[in-house]
């Protein structure tokens, strides 16, 4: 009998050391688990607050002013439009006006005529 006692006294202790192991190894996974999801909202955080940042960066306005200082672009118009050919020759969006002769030596528009009142009286 004090055998059977005994080795039931032996099964009661490795099973009390196997369930403070089994525990012990539950509360490190636990605060493994806690720690990786304070990473998760700190990183979903810093995701919403790029997020933000990136809809800031990205307003029209800014990108204009950006590629005007930085790029030395400029907005498009028919007098620096170009268009190319597949063969690669350049054709002007309009073409170059050359100055004609009368043009330089241009008289005054002539003044309209007046009504006499006589007639405007009648139109009425």
């Amino acid at each position: 009998m004090a055998r059977v006692n005994l080795l039931l006294l032996m099964a009661v202790i490795a099973t009390a050391l196997y369930l403070v192991h089994t525990q012990y190894l539950s509360r490190q996974l636990y605060t493994e688990l806690d720690r990786v999801q304070q990473d998760a909202r700190r990183l979903e955080t810093e995701r919403d607050r790029l997020q933000v940042e990136k809809r800031a960066q990205a307003t029209p306005l800014r990108v204009e002013r950006l590629a005007k200082e930085q790029l030395q672009m400029r907005t498009t118009s028919p007098a620096i439009t170009q268009y190319v050919r597949p063969d690669g020759s350049v054709i002007p969006a309009v073409a170059p006006v050359a100055p004609t002769p009368a043009a330089t030596t241009a008289k005054p528009a002539a003044k309209p005529v007046a009504k006499p009142a006589t007639a405007a009286r009648a139109a009425r």
